[in-house]
């Protein structure tokens, strides 16, 4: 079967902006230029959550890895870390002197790094929400920033038309890719972490083999590529482009295999789920749409081709796909790593200390919100206090 429409949402007042799924898929979180974030329920007659609290655009949103927090940037500067239920409790902190572009979790859910206009890319502590570091070696706005799968390198994608490979350790620059004839919009590492993914303004999307640095696959298309989205196999790719369609790209064979029309207007994200069964769009038309793949079981086996000629107009692949992981291609997942073959208790017992590990995020977050509260409060307390002793003086004057 074809990749199929299976439901939209509407709710946004302005375009969406950034789209992901938690780890359960359960729900969906999108961001939106009309300063709100919402939080759509994936079962049939469940009433969204619209989360206010940013002062402008929203221009990224990510589901932790537990499904137990969502981090959202924006245009107003901050990053904000919420609690994705009724109330929609979150806590800010101000991460830069710029507009932020991206936010993405680590594997772990411990770190969270952000990219800015401000042309830097910061990593900080999610529980204490502590700035650890800035990379600072782009020379205009950064768009996106991503951890690799073990969590040892980031990527970053910038206006300056490069992607810079960085040593979270060492907090140094290991390379530049500079083949991009246009602003970088969006970067990924695939699944294996041995390669990454970035599409950008010169319509096209680029892999590279990160441990050869040198191009993998090329991919030329009609208009500007705004976002890209790796399935958990690594054997596909999907984007999103600014003349409304999104592209599943076929990584095995080097070519493109559909082109989704649904968007009226640029698509602007995409995001596939953890199991890869369905993925997500966004549009400048204000509307979040949920697509089911349609893949064959085994993901190993080609999906069927693409259908529609003419719109495989001047995109091709070069160069060898073997060399990045992507023939890797049955038993993993990328949420867990799990082989089927694993014994049942070891399932249980990682699905247990997942558990564990989301609900200590949500309590360090509710103290984190607390703790702001009480901040607020010992100000407000203050201010009192100065006015009352105003008062007094004025008085005995």
């Amino acid at each position: 079967e074809d990749p199929s429409l299976e439901r939209h949402f509407k709710g946004h007042r302005d375009a969406v902006t950034s789209v992901d799924f938690s780890r359960a898929k359960k729900q969906l979180v999108s961001g939106s230029m009309d300063s709100c974030l919402m939080i759509w329920s994936m079962k049939p007659q469940m009433r969204a959550y619209r989360f206010l609290g940013h002062k402008d655009a929203v221009l990224c949103v990510q589901f932790s890895p537990s499904g137990h927090l969502v981090a959202s940037g924006s245009r107003d500067k901050t990053v904000r870390l919420w609690i994705p239920s009724v109330k929609g409790e979150s806590t800010v902190f101000k991460a830069h002197t710029a507009t932020v572009r991206s936010v993405h979790f680590s594997s772990d859910g411990q770190s969270l790094v952000t990219a800015s206009d401000d042309k830097t890319v910061k990593v900080w502590t999610v529980h204490r929400q502590k700035f650890l570091f800035s990379l600072n070696q782009h020379i205009n706005w950064v768009r996106c920033a991503r951890f690799s799968p073990d969590g040892r390198l980031i990527v970053s994608s910038s206006d300056d038309k490069t992607v810079k490979l960085w040593d979270k350790t060492s907090r140094e620059c290991i390379h530049s890719f500079c083949e991009h004839g246009g602003f970088v919009n969006h970067v990924d590492f695939h699944p294996s972490g041995n390669c990454i993914a970035a599409g950008g303004t010169d319509s096209t999307v680029k892999l590279w083999d990160v441990r050869m640095n040198r191009l993998l696959q090329h991919y030329q298309g009609n208009s500007a590529v705004n976002s890209l989205s790796f399935h958990p196999s690594g054997n596909y790719l999907v984007t999103a482009s600014s003349d409304s369609t999104l592209k599943i790209l076929d990584l095995l064979e080097g070519r493109l295999l559909y082109t989704l029309h649904g968007h009226q207007g640029p698509a602007t994200c995409v995001a596939f789920s953890r199991d890869g069964d369905l993925f997500a769009s966004g549009g400048s038309d204000e509307q979040v749409m949920v697509w089911k793949t349609n893949f064959d079981a085994d993901y190993g086996d080609a999906v069927k081709p693409q259908k529609y000629g003419s719109s495989v107009d001047g995109t091709h692949g070069t160069g060898s796909e073997m060399d990045c992981g992507i023939h890797h291609k049955k038993t993993k997942t990328q949420d867990s790593g799990r082989t089927q073959e694993q014994p049942e208790e070891e399932t249980s017992l990682a699905n247990t200390l997942e558990n564990i590990m989301g609900q200590l995020d949500v309590l360090t977050q509710t103290v984190s919100i607390l703790e702001q509260r009480l901040t607020l409060t010992e100000d407000k307390l203050k201010e009192c206090l100065e006015t009352q002793q105003k008062i007094i003086q004025n008085k005995t004057n």
